[in-house]
């Protein structure tokens, strides 16, 4: 490709058990020269995504803050616009918007929420992302769709990014992934999610990565050199024995090593052979903004220093 993006890094933290370690672990993301402070929305153990966000912003001093991603169906959108518009004005402009369809349909079940359709939880969150942005407009704003109402409704504080923060989408499937293409600002490219829950990491290969970047450059059209293209790393094993790491990997993920050692989704060599890794997967498909989990990001620490802003 040309016109590279330049690359972009970012992890988070699952769990702490205090406040000053929760800021100890912020600042050390940040020294880590990570972009950006990321984490999920699950009921499992992890922290509440806002406040942990709000706090880590608080400690620290050019760390990006974002969730990947906030589960629609968790949140009415007007009430999460001005959660979010008031955490990115209290950070100094350093949020980034994740937001998704849902796809964890344990977690729905037990908190007694419908886990509906595919096609309705999309339906629902293109809805709520024309109510995010409506309401980071000026002035009193209304919809009427099918899911959401509102009535002259005015969104205070407004963001401190106008003219409202980048919106990061991430999606698996056509429809979803083409709905970012035309309205979001970042990608998050993941494996697709099932009717009945769960993602569909099996079927991850380079082969479907293509297949999934195509449908967003022909869904974005002249707009593709506006939006970031971003994935989530499952796995980083530093390691000359790549068959070996994928053996080990393999029960913990529900996958064989042959589906791990196809996956891009997986970083697994040596520290110069997952550059070089890196590089190929921006090049080919204009993949720039890469996030692992928490328990790799030292291990990936090394690779971070090396391309970070390049």
């Amino acid at each position: 490709m040309t016109d590279e993006r330049l690359f972009r890094f970012g992890t988070g933290v699952f769990v702490v058990d205090s406040a000053t370690a929760w800021r100890e672990a912020a600042r050390r993301v940040e020294a880590l020269g990570y972009d950006t402070f990321l984490l999920p929305d699950h009921f499992s153990p992890h922290m509440a995504p806002l406040p942990a966000l709000a706090a880590a912003a608080f400690a620290t001093t050019t760390l990006r803050v974002g969730c990947t991603v906030f589960a629609n169906d968790f949140r009415h959108p007007a009430m999460l616009a001005k959660e979010l518009a008031t955490l990115d004005l209290l950070s100094g402009g350093r949020l980034e918007v994740g937001i998704g369809a849902g796809w964890n349909k344990a977690e729905y079940v037990a908190a007694g929420i419908p886990f509906d359709s595919p096609r309705v939880r999309v339906e629902r969150l293109q809805e709520a992302v024309r109510v995010l942005k409506g309401l980071w407009g000026d002035g009193p704003f209304s919809f009427a769709g099918r899911h959401y109402t509102i009535t002259d409704l005015e969104n205070w504080p407004p963001p401190m990014q106008r003219p409202y923060p980048p919106i990061f989408i991430g999606a698996g499937g056509q429809r979803l992934l083409s709905f970012a293409a035309q309205e979001a600002d970042i990608i998050g490219i993941l494996a697709q999610s099932m009717p009945d829950g769960g993602l569909d990491t099996a079927s991850d290969t380079e082969a479907r990565l293509a297949e999934k970047v195509g449908w967003v450059r022909a869904a974005a059209g002249a707009r593709i050199a506006q939006i970031e293209l971003a994935m989530l790393i499952w796995g980083v094993v530093v390691s000359d024995d790549r068959q070996g790491a994928a053996e080990a990997l393999a029960p913990e993920r529900g996958l064989t090593p042959e589906q791990i050692l196809a996956s891009p989704y997986f970083l697994i060599g040596s520290i110069e052979g997952i550059i070089e890794r890196l590089q190929a997967l921006r090049e080919r498909y204009g993949v720039s903004y890469i996030s692992v989990v928490p328990e790799d990001n030292e291990a990936f620490a090394p690779v971070v220093a090396r391309l970070a802003g390049r």
